[in-house]
C-alpha cells in the first residue's frame, strides 16, 4: 500500500480536526437547544398547574368545570388528565391521550403514536395525602422535529465542513510545502559533479531558513570534502609516481647486461632506500586515514614538556651545528598525553623549522602554562610566508611555496598534516602565523581534567 504524501497528511488532519470541532460544537448547541426546551416547558407547566389548581379548587362545583375549560382554551397543545387516589381516571381533556401514564412525580418526556409530551405530575391539594392526582400533558412534537432537522443540519455542515477543509488544506499544504519541493529537487540534481548547488535561503519561510542554511552547508563540507579527496588521489598518485619510475628505469637499467655483484648490491640499496620512501609514504596515509575515522586514542598519561623537547632538541642539535642554527626553549608545563604522539607531532613541527631556517638563524620553544590550558610556540627566523598560503600548510601533500621545501623526495608534505592530526586527536588547536623575521607555530592544549 502506498503511503500518504505529507500534503495529504496535513490535509485529512485538517479535515479530521475540523469535523471534530464542528460536530463537538453542533452536539453541545443540541444539548443546549433541549435543555432551553425543557427549561420553558418546565416553566409554562408549572405556571398552568397553578391555574388549574385554582380552577379545580372544588371539584363539585359547576364553576370549576366552567374555569377548567377556560384555562385548557388558553394553550393548545396542553392536555389534562385527572386521576383519583386509588389511580381511577377522573378526566381526560383529550380522545387522544396515552392510555397508561407514570404517575411519578416531577416532569418526564414520553412518546405515543408519533406525538412527543412533555408530561407533569403533582397532585391536586398538595396538602392532602389521599389528593387527586393532576397529568399535565404538553405536545412538544414541533420542538422534537425542530431539534431533528437541527441534527441533520449538524451532520450536513460536519461532512461539508470536513470536504471543505480537506480540499482547502490540501491546497494550503501543497502551497506551503512547496519550498521542501524545492529542496528535493536541488536534492535530487546533486552529485559528484554537482555539489555547487545551492538552496536560496532569502525566499525561504522562517521554518525551513535554517534546514535550507544547513542544507546549503552540508553540500559546501560534501563539496570541500570531494575536491579534497580528489586532489590528495591525485597528490598520491604523483607522489608514487617517481619513486615507482626510477625503480623501474634502475632495475631495467641493471638487467641489461650481466653486471659484477657489487654493481648488483649497489643497486638494491638504491631501490631500498626508494622502498624505504614509499613505504614511510604509505603509514603517514594509513596514519592519516586513522585520524580521519576517528582511530587515533591518545593515552592520558602525565608529561613534562620541557623534557620532551629537550629530548628532541638534543636529537636535533647535530644538524642545527652544521648550519650554525642557534636552538633555545624556556618555560615549562605539565600535561597529559601521548608521549611517543606528542614527540612525533614536535619532531615533525622542529624538522620543519630546520629545513626553512636560513643559516646563523634562530629556533625558540616557548612553554606557557596557564590555569586551564597549555600553548607551545615552535617559532623560527627566515623568510615571510605569505597570508594566502597559510590557510593551506596543514593540507596533505601540499608544498606549494618554493621558498619553504628543499624539492627532495624525502618529506612528501604530509608532516604538518600529521601533526594537525595529533594536536586535534589531544583536543587542541594548532595555527600558524609569520612576519618578515618570524614564523610562529602555535599549540594551544586543554588539559585533562584530573
Amino acid at each position: 500500500m502506498r503511503r500518504l504524501s505529507l500534503s495529504s497528511r496535513l490535509a485529512l488532519l485538517f479535515a479530521a480536526c475540523t469535523a471534530v470541532v464542528s460536530l463537538f460544537a453542533g452536539v453541545l448547541f443540541s444539548r443546549a437547544s433541549e435543555a432551553h426546551f425543557i427549561e420553558l416547558d418546565q416553566q409554562l407547566l408549572d405556571g398552568k398547574l397553578i391555574g388549574l389548581r385554582r380552577a379545580l379548587h372544588d371539584l363539585q362545583s359547576s364553576e370549576s368545570e366552567i374555569n377548567l375549560a377556560d384555562e385548557l382554551s388558553r394553550q393548545a397543545d396542553l392536555s389534562l388528565r385527572i386521576t383519583g387516589s386509588d389511580g381511577t381516571r377522573w378526566y381526560d381533556s383529550s380522545t387522544r391521550l396515552p392510555k397508561e401514564l407514570s404517575r411519578q412525580p416531577g416532569l418526564s418526556t414520553v412518546s405515543d403514536e408519533g406525538t412527543d409530551y412533555r408530561v407533569l405530575n403533582a397532585p391536586l391539594y398538595p396538602e392532602q395525602p389521599d389528593s387527586p392526582h393532576l397529568t399535565l400533558l404538553l405536545d412538544i412534537t414541533h420542538h422534537q422535529h425542530f431539534l431533528q432537522r437541527m441534527q441533520r443540519l449538524i451532520w450536513l455542515t460536519v461532512g461539508l465542513s470536513a470536504l471543505a477543509t480537506a480540499l482547502l488544506g490540501a491546497w494550503a499544504a501543497r502551497s506551503g510545502l512547496l519550498p521542501l519541493r524545492r529542496m528535493s529537487a536541488v536534492a535530487s540534481g546533486v552529485s559528484a559533479h554537482s555539489l555547487n548547488a545551492r538552496l536560496p535561503e532569502e525566499n525561504m519561510p522562517p521554518e525551513l531558513a535554517e534546514m535550507a542554511h544547513n542544507f546549503n552547508a552540508m553540500l559546501g563540507r560534501l563539496d570541500d570534502s570531494f575536491q579534497r579527496l580528489s586532489a590528495f588521489s591525485a597528490d598520491i598518485a604523483h607522489e608514487l609516481r617517481t619513486p615507482l619510475s626510477n625503480l623501474l628505469t634502475h632495475t631495467q637499467v641493471t638487467l641489461t647486461r650481466p653486471r659484477p655483484i657489487e654493481d648488483y648490491r649497489e643497486a638494491l640499496h638504491s631501490n631500498l632506500e626508494e622502498l624505504q620512501w614509499m613505504a614511510q609514504l604509505v603509514n603517514d596515509m594509513l596514519y592519516l586515514a586513522k585520524a580521519d575515522h576517528g582511530l587515533l586514542m591518545p593515552k592520558c598519561e602525565p608529561l613534562e614538556l620541557a623534557t620532551e623537547v629537550d629530548f628532541l632538541l638534543d636529537f636535533f642539535a647535530p644538524l642545527a651545528e652544521d648550519s650554525q642554527i642557534g636552538l633555545s626553549r624556556e618555560g615549562n608545563a605539565l600535561f597529559k598525553g601521548d608521549r611517543n604522539m606528542l614527540r612525533r607531532a614536535f619532531s615533525n613541527l622542529l624538522d620543519n623549522a630546520l629545513r626553512f631556517t636560513p643559516p646563523a638563524g634562530q629556533i625558540r620553544v616557548s612553554i606557557v602554562d596557564a590555569t586551564d590550558s597549555v600553548s607551545l610556540r615552535i617559532e623560527n627566523t627566515g623568510d615571510r610566508i605569505s597570508g594566502t598560503l597559510l590557510p593551506r600548510l596543514f593540507d596533505r601533500f601540499y608544498r606549494a611555496d618554493p621558498a619553504r621545501r628543499k624539492g627532495t623526495s624525502e618529506h612528501a608534505g604530509l608532516g604538518l598534516a600529521i601533526t594537525l592530526s595529533i594536536v586535534q586527536a589531544h583536543g587542541g588547536e594548532i595555527t600558524c602565523t609569520s612576519s618578515e623575521q618570524w614564523t610562529s607555530f602555535i599549540i594551544q592544549f586543554n588539559k585533562c581534567p584530573k
